[in-house]
């Protein structure tokens, strides 16, 4: 059974080691971040981590990751049982998904869904309709934790440069998180979402065909909605 989805940014810098030699200026975002995990982990044990990527990609729960390719090596695990050598390509979403299971939800166990940062939004809806099925389908309950960000281009400074759009689209973005308008997401448009560097748009309309099919508006709390580097960074949960 679905039980809830938890909404997180997937900045290195939630990892205190990757932070040099203060990670005190990024606290409230990476606590805010290790909530939601630990309020996903008090609704399931079974977790599907969605992200995005350069390709489509499927990571199983016996996975093991670390930071190592951005100077740290953090290991990270997807389940309890997992043992063996780091994939050394495992995605950022994997490792930081991982990372937040590990200490926030520890007996939790995760597989990792990647979706490829062009899919288009049919694809997207068919693919989250997919899981949600398989989901409920299922007597053990089972939560997701969509790992995604917002716009890049809202300050100078920003990765992706500034876009003066920008800050009315995240504005836009936020909102229809925070209130978990599914329709409003599903209409992201793939074209202007690359241009302002809205990395996470598939794998916030995955999300948002979850909860399509549900008769009512997703109970949504969010608990975090900043942009401290020019990114639009968004905490939350949603319950069905």
């Amino acid at each position: 059974m679905f039980t809830a989805a938890a909404l997180v940014p997937s900045p290195l810098v939630l990892v205190p080691e990757l932070n040099g030699a203060d990670a005190s200026a990024t606290e409230q975002l990476r606590n805010a971040a290790l909530d939601a995990a630990a309020a996903l982990g008090e609704r399931a044990q079974r977790w599907t981590i969605v992200g995005v990527g350069a390709t489509e990609l499927e990571v199983p729960p016996g996975a093991v990751g670390s930071f190592r390719g951005f100077g740290r090596d953090v290991r990270v695990t997807l389940s309890p049982q997992s043992s063996g050598e780091p994939d050394a390509d495992l995605p950022v979403a994997a490792l930081i998904g991982g990372w937040l299971r590990g200490r926030a939800a520890p007996e939790a166990s995760a597989d990792v869904v990647v979706v490829a940062a062009d899919t288009s939004p049919v694809y997207c809806a068919e693919l989250g309709a997919a899981l949600r099925e398989r989901f409920d389908g299922d007597a053990a309950d089972h939560g997701v934790l969509i790992v995604a960000d917002g716009a890049n281009t809202l300050t100078p400074k920003a990765p992706g440069s500034f876009d003066p759009r920008a800050q009315a689209y995240q504005d836009e973005l936020s909102a229809a998180l925070t209130e978990g308008d599914c329709d409003r997401i599903a209409e992201l448009d793939p074209v202007v979402c690359s241009e302002l560097g809205v990395a996470g748009r598939a794998a916030y309309q995955v999300l948002a065909a979850m909860f399509a099919t549900s008769p009512t508006t997703p109970t949504c709390t969010t608990t975090y909605d900043d942009a401290p580097y020019g990114v639009g960074y968004h905490v939350g949960l949603w319950l069905p």
